[in-house]
């Protein structure tokens, strides 16, 4: 079981960047998905990125590519969303979760442990 706790979220205007943190309650293990999801009020929850421990490749949701960047530092426990460009569609609760799995997508229901979320709000 691992514990994860989200923190970076903020209210921002269009075109500026936040940066979001996920500190984990234990290392990364091998062969662990780790996604940023989010969920805005009245849709459904959706992935943003994931990244997989195993095969090292990360996957972006077509809405963020070229703009949001998962970064990861082991040593501290902590995966990262760096989110450029944003647009008041980026509003939403994002979440942070794992799966102990070795293809990663952006599937929620295929993780298993989930952050508490951190509020992102874009105005325009």
């Amino acid at each position: 079981q691992v514990q994860l706790v989200e923190s970076g979220g903020d209210s921002v205007q269009a075109g500026g960047s936040l940066r979001l943190s996920c500190v984990a309650s234990r290392a990364f293990a091998y062969n662990w998905c780790m996604g940023w999801f989010r969920q805005a009020p009245g849709k459904e929850r959706e992935g943003v990125a994931a990244f997989s421990t195993g095969g090292g490749v990360t996957t972006y949701a077509d809405s963020v590519k070229g703009r949001f960047i998962l970064s990861r530092d082991s040593a501290k426990n902590t995966m990262y969303l760096q989110m450029n460009s944003l647009k008041p569609d980026d509003t939403a609760m994002y979440y942070c979760a794992t799966a102990s799995r070795y293809f990663c997508d952006l599937v929620p229901s295929r993780y298993n442990f989930w952050g508490q979320g951190t509020q992102v709000t874009v105005s325009s």
